[in-house]
């Protein structure tokens, strides 16, 4: 009978498993000397960190906090607060100015103006989802702004507009994977990988940005056993306690509202019961859902697949040429 228990996990043996993976990956496979770990102050940076520090010791593993100008101040606080607790050492990498350089902000910008012309010093922004729970609905993002006085508005973009939106952020992505990659290779390090496996499954990273790394340690985890792990390992209750969040756009925004559209446990246990053939009828009675309801998650399970196969295959080669 399926129910919430099917993603419970012994966490000391999980941990265990994983730690030993990680040193024959890293010092043996890619014959590195430890591990870079980009820092975000959230839950699954904080497990990776710290499964990498009790797999290859503090001394080899390197944090960096990458805030820019739209972070929010918790994540460098968090990052400060969990590299403290591991007794690593670590670096603040400002990537702003790159991405100012880039012109990601100014490309942000005239994206939003071409929905909100008013936009400028002072607005804030973010994209949203509507809730699959909401009956059907098209999968349709929607821009919210808001304005210095806090007044919000909300808008669907073109296609040109939310494209050019989307291409322009996803510069923070890859300025940061640049940052990790140059201090592994000054260090000798590899650079490791922070999704989990609703995020790696669904498609939610960029492309050679957080999608790029040498090892992804717990993208086999659904983030309900990543939280699980958490409390084995001893991550800080204060970013057990932080809800997933983004922290890609100026407003405050959840996983759930930019891409998922439900809350991660529900979308945790709809994705492993979708691919374990669990009819819809049983999850909806464990979840507290509508047959009709799970059965729109499970479409939007497999449209993410559909959409994000790019994201996950790896360059092409050309089929090597025969002599005639």
């Amino acid at each position: 009978m399926f129910s919430r228990e099917v993603l419970r996990i012994d966490a000391p043996q999980v941990a265990a498993s994983i730690q030993a993976a990680i040193r024959e990956q890293v010092l043996g496979t890619l014959r590195r000397r430890g591990a870079v770990v980009g820092m975000s102050g959230g839950i699954d940076s904080s497990v990776v960190a710290s499964l990498c520090v009790r797999a290859l010791g503090p001394d080899r593993v390197f944090g960096l906090l990458m805030p820019e100008r739209d972070s929010s101040a918790d994540a460098l606080r968090l990052g400060r607060l969990l590299a403290g607790r591991l007794g690593i050492r670590h670096a603040v990498e400002d990537v702003g100015p790159a991405l100012d350089a880039l012109g990601c902000y100014a490309r942000q910008r005239e994206a939003i103006r071409s929905v909100f012309p008013g936009y400028g010093d002072g607005w804030r922004c973010k994209l949203t989802l509507p809730s699959l729970l909401d009956g059907e609905r098209l999968n349709i993002t929607q821009l919210t702004v808001e304005d210095p006085e806090g007044r919000q508005r909300a808008s669907r973009m073109t296609a040109a507009a939310y494209l050019q939106l989307v291409a322009a952020t996803n510069f923070k992505q890859r300025v940061r994977k640049m940052m990790e990659y140059y201090h592994a290779d000054r260090l000798g390090f590899a650079v490791a990988g922070t999704p989990n496996r609703l995020e790696y499954d669904q498609g939610f990273f960029v492309k050679q940005g957080d999608g790029a790394a040498d090892f992804k340690p717990i993208a086999r985890l659904y983030k309900t056993q990543v939280y699980a792990l958490a409390a084995h390992l001893d991550v800080p209750e204060e970013i057990r306690r932080r809800p997933p969040t983004t922290d890609t756009f100026s407003l405050a925004q959840t996983q759930e509202e930019f891409y998922f559209a439900l809350p991660y446990a529900e979308m945790d246990l709809c994705l492993w019961a979708h691919d374990h053939d669990t009819p819809p009828e049983d999850v909806a009675a464990a979840l507290g859902l509508s047959p009709a309801q799970v059965e729109r998650v499970f479409r939007d399970i497999e449209a993410k697949r559909r959409a994000s196969r790019y994201l996950h295959e790896a360059p092409l080669l050309a089929s090597e040429a025969r002599g005639g």
